[in-house]
């Protein structure tokens, strides 16, 4: 299969809705409580100062390093992340993202903006299920399972060979995207996908890219970095996304 010159993807910054399940989550509470639906969840201050330092980090790559192609989830706090970032680096509309639905976040269905905590007291049944399908298999009633989402996320990436061979392509996604960007690009088994996952949690704002490898497939080359955050004086965080982290 040909291959993408490079591969990149940027975690969006950290929402309001990263930071009600945190506070949510560490005070025992069922919901997190956030007004928003997934799709309308906006940044933070802080997260828009890291979407400022992925910008500044944009406009220090020599010109031929610089991404062909940018495509985006079109989620508010992916789509802000992104609009923010190029507009930082190369001024406003000098490039014009992609957005693709592909790249959503994974949809929870009836656990959505529930809490562990809530889950565990409102669908006992549905962690007994996770525990013995998997987090990779398990789907939430309504929902998707993580499999559910690296389908979608193959056909993407399968017209990006195809269409843009060659060119390198930054994506601007969620925690789960990254995750499984591995998986499809790596060809990590998922069993070891598991293992990655469980103990890892994907820096708001991080940056994570892959290049192409003699036999075809691809390497990766910085896993999860935040040193341009630090640099251009945006503080990392670690919330983990409720598709991660409750189902």
């Amino acid at each position: 299969m040909t291959a993408l010159g490079w591969v990149g993807i940027v975690r969006h910054g950290q929402s309001s809705a990263n930071v009600a399940m945190d506070q949510a989550e560490a005070a025992g509470l069922a919901r997190t409580g956030s007004p928003h639906r997934d799709a309308d969840v906006p940044l933070t201050e802080q997260g828009r100062s890291q979407a400022r330092a992925v910008g500044r980090w944009l406009a220090e790559l020599p010109a031929e390093d610089r991404p062909d192609l940018v495509v985006v989830s079109p989620y508010l706090r992916t789509v802000d992340t992104a609009r923010i970032a190029l507009t930082t680096a190369f001024g406003e509309g000098v490039v014009s993202p992609v957005f693709d639905e592909r790249l959503r976040d994974r949809e929870l269905g009836v656990l959505d903006l529930l809490t562990s905590h809530g889950v565990a007291e409102r669908f006992p049944e549905e962690l007994a299920r996770k525990k013995h399908l998997g987090r990779f298999y398990y789907r939430p009633p309504g929902g998707e399972s993580w499999a559910d989402v690296a389908l979608r996320v193959r056909t993407l990436l399968s017209e990006l060979r195809t269409e843009h061979a060659g060119q390198r392509v930054l994506f601007f996604a969620h925690e789960i995207t990254v995750f499984l960007l591995r998986y499809l690009l790596e060809e990590i088994p998922e069993p070891e996908l598991r293992a990655i996952a469980l103990p890892n949690v994907v820096a708001n704002g991080s940056i994570t890219t892959w290049e192409p490898t003699a036999g075809g497939g691809y390497r990766m080359v910085l896993a999860h970095g935040t040193d341009h955050l630090r640099r251009h004086g945006a503080l990392p965080t670690v919330a983990d996304d409720a598709a991660t982290q409750t189902a």
